[in-house]
């Protein structure tokens, strides 16, 4: 499915959720929803996926954990706080970068609106990179949704 309508597929679903059962809960229980949600709707999806981290060609799980990942494609990651901050963003550009995902959605249940609790990251790969071809950009475009 193509990145966009698949973000917007999701951020509907999300927003159904939001709709349902307004700010104030736990991320866990958002979570929940919008995996049952996403299934629903036929949209692959799968929950606490775990992120190892390659290194020297050893897989090491340290623990990190991807909230929803969907299609093979698109990172969720989920909060239930006040507001986002910058190290929430930083969280997912991580989990993008590790998991070799080009597209994420940051997606806080507390706003109101939802949609102003939405950031979308996309990665850019720069093919001349010196590291690697497939070596993604340090810099992700960000839109709010």
């Amino acid at each position: 499915m193509e990145f966009d309508l698949l973000s917007r597929r999701v951020i509907g679903a999300a927003i159904a959720v939001h709709r349902e059962l307004g700010p104030g809960l736990l991320e866990s229980a958002y979570e929940k929803c919008l995996v049952h949600e996403l299934t629903e709707q036929n949209i692959e999806c799968a929950e606490q996926v775990p992120l190892p981290i390659l290194y020297k060609g050893c897989r090491i799980d340290c623990g990190y954990r991807i909230d929803i990942l969907v299609e093979q494609t698109l990172i969720l990651e989920l909060k239930s706080v006040e507001s986002l901050q910058t190290i929430h963003q930083a969280q997912l550009l991580t989990y993008m970068k590790l998991a070799n995902k080009p597209l994420g959605l940051l997606i806080n249940f507390n706003s109101t609106p939802l949609k102003q609790g939405i950031k979308r990251l996309v990665l850019s790969y720069n093919p001349s990179s010196p590291s690697s071809p497939s070596s993604p950009s340090s810099t992700p475009s960000s839109r709010s949704s």
